[in-house]
């Protein structure tokens, strides 16, 4: 087998991630291959893998590569205070890091819980929820769309579709963003959260309802509080922040690209293809942590040692050229990207279709509402947030002219 060039590893972290990301995971192909050695804070080392083919074969067999995290050979020099901890856990009681039958019953409960949502009363709830953030906007004639509507809508569905009260809502929202935002108030926000779900389980084993806390406590698998209360943490969590992205990555692109600009004078086909042209090109989740080598292998002319971390490089593999050949041509419906991942870990179905109704539903409300809606800074100056995990902007400024409120 060809060895892949050596060159140094590639930090994973810095500005060009906010930047110009398509075109470093094009230069990491160039000088690396298709898996790339990088290294996390503090010099940990990881393999990003990158090609399409080999990120299949990483995530159709978790025999070989694991979900399991205590396979990890690092975890001996990763400190207490590590920042990457949130993303790379240890010893967390939740269907992340579950693996084998016990993941399949706990992924079968999740599935079961969301399936039974009424797809009418989710799209009712994500316009009320819409139309309520729109009012507060559009009589000003201008505002962020990242700030002051997409950051705020899935949480607000999702809270109702698990059952908390529409008066825990606003908390919810500020406790997960703060968390997700990682900064001075993320613990503040992980406790509120938690505190929450911990209190709603409680409310619903006395006094079941018809939402998803209720079903995952009927099941009959055997699960504890805990591990219910760590599920839907990362329900919240990985349903939030990746749809609000969704939503704000598919405005930009239809006020930006002149391909998708009849969705901005009713043109609803093309909204549902932009949202599928950024799942490709844009994808809201970029790369994820990640998966275990549970002996040594091979994997694109690579050594893979056991123990090894290897993250699953999904924007890369989405724009690999033996792939996307000729990537200026739109997707159309083509969906056999990466972006909700792939094999038994992937994002359960369900969780997929209520995400796609949230952002749909967010996207049509705000051009229904805002019917001249238009950029208002130049698209070269908007930035995104510096992270090589979630790719979403930072803001979206836009203006129109003002309408009265419902």
């Amino acid at each position: 087998m060809t060895s892949a060039p050596t060159t140094a590893p590639v930090p994973l972290g810095g500005p060009r991630f906010q930047t110009e990301p398509a075109e470093l995971y094009r230069e990491m192909r160039r000088d690396h291959g298709s898996v790339v050695p990088v290294v996390l804070d503090g010099d940990i080392p990881a393999w990003l893998v990158l090609g399409y083919r080999e990120l299949h074969q990483v995530t159709g067999d978790p025999q070989l590569f694991s979900r399991d995290s205590e396979l990890w050979s690092q975890w001996e020099r990763i400190p207490d205070d590590w920042p990457l901890l949130p993303m790379i856990g240890r010893r967390q009681p939740s269907i992340l890091y579950t693996v084998g039958e016990r993941h399949r019953e706990r992924a079968a409960m999740i599935s079961d819980a969301l399936e039974a949502v009424d797809p009418f009363e989710l799209r009712s709830q994500a316009e009320k929820f819409a139309d309520e953030l729109i009012d507060a906007i559009c009589p000003k004639g201008e505002t962020d769309l990242i700030g002051d509507y997409a950051a705020l809508l899935p949480v607000r569905v999702l809270a109702t579709l698990y059952g908390f009260s529409d008066e825990q809502g606003p908390g919810l929202v500020t406790a997960l963003n703060d968390m997700i935002n990682g900064r001075e108030g993320a613990l503040a926000g992980q406790q509120h959260l938690a505190s929450s779900m911990a209190g709603l389980i409680a409310e619903r084993t006395e006094k079941p309802a018809d939402d998803v806390v209720s079903r995952m406590l009927a099941n009959t698998a055997g699960f504890d509080a805990m591990e219910i209360v760590q599920d839907l943490m990362v329900m919240m969590a990985a349903g939030h922040q990746p749809t609000a992205d969704w939503i704000g990555n598919s405005l930009r692109l239809m006020l930006t690209d002149d391909r998708f600009a009849a969705s901005l004078f009713g043109g609803r086909h093309s909204v549902a293809e932009a949202m599928n042209e950024v799942l490709w090109e844009d994808t809201p989740t970029q790369n994820v942590a990640g998966r275990w080598a549970s002996r040594d292998t091979q994997l694109g002319g690579r050594r893979i040692r056991s123990g090894d971390l290897l993250l699953l490089g999904l924007q890369g593999a989405n724009s690999d050229p033996q792939v996307r050949t000729d990537s200026s041509a739109l997707t159309g419906g083509n969906n056999a990207h990466f972006s909700f991942g792939h094999g038994e870990h992937r994002c359960p179905f369900p969780a997929q279709e209520v995400a796609e109704v949230i952002a749909r539903t967010g996207i049509e409300v705000v051009l229904d509402r805002l019917p001249d809606i238009d950029l208002a800074v130049p698209a070269e100056t908007l930035t995104r947030r510096p992270s090589p995990w979630l790719r979403g902007l930072n803001e979206l400024p836009v203006r129109f002219t003002p309408v009265p409120v419902l």
